[in-house]
């Protein structure tokens, strides 16, 4: 129908114009995240551009339902402003047929959104970790600068070195903590430098002169050592991130595990679905206007509500992860409320139509 194709190109074209924008936006600033590791010698200009881009692909399970909320609200927007939805109205078309014809749009997009989410989530996750531990792996001293913390990648490692010889490829006066493994690890040494193992194939950093220490998570097993050589396997600490990140886990593997934050990971992955339909859905009596009224008029509500929403499903999240929300219905409690107020804001015409007849009819 051409009115169907007419609501639908009407909002594909802000679609694509707003998550285009965001995508970039969200681009820039992971790469200016990046480009921060990659001044200190941390990463490589090319891995810097494949980060940012993964990055970009992750965050799009989330710009990709912002963006079609927007350009719902903009597009049907516009339409009311300029009397377009008044005359459709007049022709006896009605706002659950404007709901009908922008639905196919609605799903396809909430598709695309459910594929990202639960199966390019994990995957780009993994990439990002595993080219973070290769960037550990390959560290270059005479990159670093003496006097400042560096935090090693996602890992839970960061290095500090009083000064730094690059004749000898040497770190003086270092400081180095750890606790990926849960238990934290932390070595004081007068000198470290970097080198590979007996079989040449494993990076190590190599301690001379100092003192270690392990200390226990519960405080029951505390250790400290002295030492004249001490050698940590950086893989050790690298792998750590890549070995288990829920983010980076299968869907399969989340819906198996007993672990309260793998449950509010495999929710959370179903969930940007379901958003991304209601957000849609949402949208479309948020566009109302009268004729003239502007077609930003509804923004500012539009983005409370939003606001609102995706402040619930966070904060549902949380709660899934900390275990204060059953199993079921988990996070899926976080939908009640704007499913409640899309069931309001559709039925609102009909109600006040009802009334306004029975007001007529009781009319001496």
């Amino acid at each position: 129908m051409i009115i169907n194709r007419y609501i639908t190109v009407e909002i594909a074209k802000p679609l694509l114009l707003i998550c285009t924008i965001l995508a970039v936006i969200y681009a820039s600033f992971s790469s200016a995240v990046y480009l921060a590791d990659a001044a200190q010698g941390l990463l490589s200009g090319a891995m810097v551009i494949n980060m940012a881009l993964l990055k970009t692909l992750i965050g799009l399970e989330a710009l990709l339902p912002t963006s079609l909320y927007l350009a719902i609200v903009i597009g049907l927007g516009r339409m009311y402003n300029d009397s377009e939805m008044t005359a459709l109205y007049a022709t006896g078309y009605s706002e659950l047929q404007v709901l009908k014809s922008s639905l196919p749009l609605i799903i396809l997009t909430a598709v695309l959104v459910g594929m990202f989410s639960i199966y390019l989530r994990p995957w780009a996750y993994q990439t990002v970790y595993r080219m973070e531990a290769q960037a550990l792996a390959e560290l270059d001293i005479n990159k670093l600068e003496a006097g400042r913390f560096y935090k090693l990648g996602q890992t839970e490692g960061v290095l500090f070195a009083e000064h730094i010889s690059r004749e000898f490829n040497r770190l003086d006066g270092v400081f180095f903590r750890d606790h990926s493994n849960g238990d934290a690890r932390i070595v004081r040494a007068e000198e470290a430098y970097l080198s590979t193992s007996a079989s040449g194939a494993i990076p190590v950093m190599i301690f001379i002169n100092g003192k270690a220490y392990n200390l226990d998570h519960e405080g029951h097993e505390d250790l400290e050592m002295t030492f004249k050589k001490l050698t940590f396997y950086i893989n050790d600490f690298a792998d750590s991130s890549v070995n288990y990140k829920r983010k980076a886990v299968p869907i399969g593997k989340l819906m198996d595990s007993d672990s309260w934050g793998d449950m509010a990971e495999y929710q959370w992955r179903l969930s940007m679905p379901v958003v991304t339909v209601i957000l849609g859905l949402l949208a479309i009596p948020l566009s109302r206007s009268r004729p003239r009224q502007g077609r930003f008029a509804k923004i500012a509500v539009a983005i409370l509500v939003f606001a609102l929403y995706y402040n619930l499903v966070s904060v549902a999240r949380t709660w899934v992860d900390q275990g204060r929300l059953p199993e079921f219905p988990g996070m899926w409690t976080a939908h009640v409320l704007p499913v409640m107020l899309l069931v309001f804001l559709i039925a609102q015409p009909y109600m006040k139509y009802r009334f306004k007849r029975k007001a007529r009819t009781a009319d001496p």
